[in-house]
């Protein structure tokens, strides 16, 4: 394994890494004044964002996840330090490039279960950035985190498909640009468990659908980026071409899609740990308390050395998954996406709490961007899969190598 970086991700790393000094870093106070704006039209995307977007198309910094012709063509490898970098100025810098949940996601899906007519309908405009989209599969009723409990309905009648069901925590999809939801239910209660589930774009348009209201998070209301929605499905006809896939082809194009986007919930964590671990560095170098510099303290600075050391290991064992992912296919590296899918949101989240420690009353003020990074931060120890899930799964796999 060769981890060293190629000249093609040099040169973009260079050419991020200018971005997000000259653009990224500097719009941040602007993105808070926005979002604070009373005038502002409720849950729209701040128009600083389509600034930074339309500068990062003319720099070529745009699609950079996305494979192929279409994107940027880069490998997993490639791409892990650039969207770690995108992660130190997560509200900001992964809408900027295009490469933001779950628009990443969902284009990945319909490049590669979409037929050719979904594709030129939905995927080419997310690719320009002209629209948004939601992914709509956890429900409130049930324990999502077991897919095959999912209650919403999917019924075919003639050329249609009726939708009934109740979804939330969609995210994105209170943004006034989210025009598509890719929704996930059940199309034939009665097969095998994992043959039960199917997908349909839903057009948010489209009569029966019904945003009830923005969910928060620990007390914000993540409107910077379109939110997480609460959504009704109400005898809601879409196009039987509107099908993604097959019939019971769910559950298979779920666990296809929810690979990629977890290694680019960390790859852009670890950016977050950079910046959380900066900041502390920074705060304790200039407070005095007890006659000395916070630096100075035997404490802090074990902190300061423990993040060091869980941040490279978890970088080293990202840059695995990548590549294996790139050599074996998500399937061959499912047991490393779990781990760090289980290790890195809990080793960024101690990175976090250990910054706001060092910065006291400030840590867990707006006035850093802490509490934020925090709260957003630990809502991946849930999102695409809790950790027991994963680590449920990843026993059961160790313990059938001694059976």
């Amino acid at each position: 394994m060769d981890f060293s970086h190629d000249t093609r991700t040099t040169e973009l790393l260079g050419r991020l890494g200018s971005f997000m000094d000259e653009s990224v870093y500097p719009a941040e106070p602007v993105l808070a004044e926005q979002l604070a704006d009373p005038a502002r039209e409720p849950w729209s995307v701040p128009p600083v964002v389509g600034e930074l977007r339309a500068a990062a198309k003319a720099r070529g910094l745009w699609n950079l996840f996305f494979p192929g012709e279409l994107g940027a063509g880069l490998t997993n490898l490639q791409y892990a330090p650039l969207a770690e970098l995108t992660g130190r100025s997560i509200l900001l810098a992964p809408p900027a490039l295009n490469c933001a949940a779950p628009d990443t996601g969902n284009m990945e899906l319909l490049a590669q279960f979409g037929s050719p007519d979904q594709r030129e309908r939905w995927l080419r405009p997310l690719l320009d950035g002209g629209i948004r989209s939601a992914f709509a599969m956890t429900e409130p009723e049930v324990a999502s985190s077991d897919a095959t409990n999912i209650t919403t309905r999917i019924e075919r009648d003639g050329d249609e498909y009726v939708v009934n069901g109740r979804k939330w925590y969609i995210t994105g999809a209170m943004n006034p640009d989210c025009k598509v939801f890719i929704v996930m239910g059940k199309t034939d209660p009665a097969a095998e468990p994992h043959r039960q589930q199917s997908m349909v774009l839903v057009p948010r348009d489209t009569p029966g659908v019904r945003v009830l209201r923005g969910m928060r998070v620990f007390g914000y209301p993540d409107d910077d980026h379109g939110g997480h929605a609460e959504i009704l499905f109400e005898d809601v006809r879409v196009p039987a071409a509107n099908l993604i896939g097959e019939e019971g082809g769910g559950f298979a194009i779920a666990q296809a899609r929810l690979g990629p986007g977890r290694i680019h919930h960390c790859m852009r964590a670890l950016g977050i740990a950079e910046r959380a671990l900066e900041l502390t560095c920074r705060r304790v170098n200039s407070r005095v308390a007890f006659g000395r510099p916070l630096a100075d303290q035997g404490v802090v600075q074990d902190w300061i050395a423990e993040a060091r050391v869980r941040i490279e290991q978890a970088r080293l064992l990202v840059l695995k998954t990548a590549w294996l992912m790139d050599t074996v296919g998500n399937r061959g590296a499912h047991t490393e996406i779990q781990a760090i899918k289980i290790a890195v949101p809990s080793t960024v989240e101690w990175i976090l709490d250990k910054a706001v420690q060092a910065h006291g009353a400030a840590g867990v003020s707006q006035d850093t961007p802490l509490a934020q990074l925090w709260a957003g931060n630990r809502t991946l120890r849930l999102a695409d899969g809790p950790d027991e899930v994963h680590k449920r799964s990843l026993a059961r796999r160790e313990l059938r190598k001694y059976r």
